[in-house]
């Protein structure tokens, strides 16, 4: 099957949205399914306010029709609400194409956090965005639960996997600060609630991995932090095994793939009590669910890295990819039988 990925987030930008949608495109060619890519690469952009590192596609509807034709795809999947994301769903209900739709970002509450809008309005905007398509994916049963209260229709659960080889223990600790090492990796955004972290009362070093637009001020107020700006590949995962605990301070994010690649590495991992991390934590001995973070360090610093691992280990992206193709199957095959 060819299917059309439409995302306004590729590269070059660094998320855990662009590495989950890369990802399952390898994996559903490993499955004999072709997804081509349409995103920002090759048109006009321009910087999104307030997040320069983000760039917008300038893309009119002629251009993207051509890009569709091209492709010729038998389906279309829309990952993201940006100006991709909408050209592409508009061509889709022009052209009585079914699409899915995945929601990947608590985008309300990052506009939130930004500007004055309130999160009850961006809502009932992206229900109607998502509710033009056959059904939209999300992480987990609880987000798709609190979805349907906020006005989306269909909604199925999409889970995620973790690179198991990258982000794997290892002996040799490449972190040469005094311990214990708490760990954050992500993007350095005001959202991400990253202050939470950083003003921790807690013994040993403090270390952020990534880049974004809040790391100077954040480097400015924390002197102390270690800022190690943006990683990738095997020196990320031999940081991540460095550390002593991972701590995951964000209440937006749909799931927090760094939580799995945390646990994959051996690190147990202290965060929040909020839908995704509490997800993927479960009842496992793996973490600590908190509104006490100093506190958490502490009792997770006491867990057992190897029960982190074989936790991680439950997560696959090659089923990720497959419950992603069983799903888009389904719904072409309903849009089909409604056609017919």
């Amino acid at each position: 099957m060819k299917i059309l990925l439409a995302t306004d987030a590729w590269y070059p930008q660094v998320n855990g949205v662009v590495r989950c949608l890369d990802r399952v495109r390898q994996e559903c060619s490993a499955l004999g399914s072709d997804v081509q890519v349409l995103s920002p690469e090759g048109f006009a952009t321009l910087p999104m306010p307030t997040y320069p590192e983000i760039r917008l596609a300038l893309a009119g509807p002629g251009a993207i029709a051509r890009r569709i034709e091209a492709i010729a795809p038998q389906y279309v999947h829309i990952a993201t609400e940006g100006p991709i994301g909408h050209t592409v769903r508009r061509w889709c209900l022009r052209n009585g194409q079914p699409f899915t739709t995945s929601y990947h970002t608590r985008f309300p509450e990052y506009l939130r956090a930004r500007m004055p809008v309130p999160v009850d309005l961006t809502y009932r905007y992206l229900a109607r965005f998502h509710n033009a398509g056959e059904a939209v994916m999300v992480t987990t049963d609880a987000l798709a639960q609190e979805l349907r209260g906020r006005g989306f229709r269909t909604v199925v659960r999409w889970p995620r996997g973790v690179d198991q080889e990258q982000f794997r223990p290892r002996t040799k600790r490449v972190l040469d600060f005094p311990g214990p090492v708490s760990l954050y990796v992500g993007r350095v955004a005001v959202e991400k609630n990253i202050e939470a972290f950083l003003a921790l009362d807690i013994p040993g070093t403090k270390v952020v991995v990534g880049d974004g637009p809040q790391k100077a001020e954040l480097e400015r107020k924390f002197p102390d932090t270690k800022f190690l700006g943006t990683k990738h590949g095997e020196e990320l995962g031999a940081i991540y095994s460095s550390a002593d605990v991972f701590v995951f301070p964000s209440r937006t994010d749909t799931l927090g793939l760094v939580v799995m690649e945390a646990l994959a590495s051996g690190v147990p991992v202290v965060t929040l009590p909020v839908t995704g991390p509490r997800e993927i934590i479960g009842d496992a001995p793996v973490g600590v669910l908190t509104e006490d973070l100093a506190q958490g360090v502490h009792d997770a610093l006491k867990l057992s890295r190897e029960d982190c691992r074989a936790h991680a280990m439950t997560f696959s992206w090659s089923e990720c990819a497959r419950i992603f193709l069983d799903h888009v199957k389904t719904f072409q095959g309903g849009a089909q039988r409604r056609a017919a």
